[in-house]
């Protein structure tokens, strides 16, 4: 099990304390710090089952510079303005397996815990 993390968000230290409450073992990793490659963000997408708009933070700054929200819907590009900047990236995202959620609430936290 897997978490990008970004210590200084709610949600994502709300998602970290439900893994050690849960008493999993986990690696975290600061995805600020340690961008993901464009392959790794392409295969987590794929888990996910979504697309990088779906889980783009569209309301940072450098979304708003970039002029994301028009940005055509094109996978590839996505991926490359993410990783660049990934900032962008929805957080928290919990990998297990096969499967990655992107944790933002209990349920989500929950379902990647039942997929582990």
């Amino acid at each position: 099990m897997e978490i990008w993390h970004n210590p200084r968000c709610s949600k994502s230290r709300a998602a970290k304390a439900a893994l050690d409450e849960a008493g999993v073992e986990y690696t975290e990793r600061r995805y600020l710090d340690e961008p993901p490659t464009a392959e790794e963000l392409d295969a987590v997408l794929t888990r996910i089952g979504a697309e990088p708009w779906d889980v783009a933070r569209l309301n940072e700054p450098v979304a708003k510079e970039l002029g994301l929200k028009d940005m055509e819907r094109d996978r590839a590009r996505w991926i490359e303005v993410m990783v660049a900047n990934p900032a962008l990236i929805q957080r928290p995202i919990v990998l297990t397996g096969d499967t990655a959620v992107v944790a933002r609430d209990d349920e989500s936290v929950q379902r990647a815990l039942d997929s582990r």
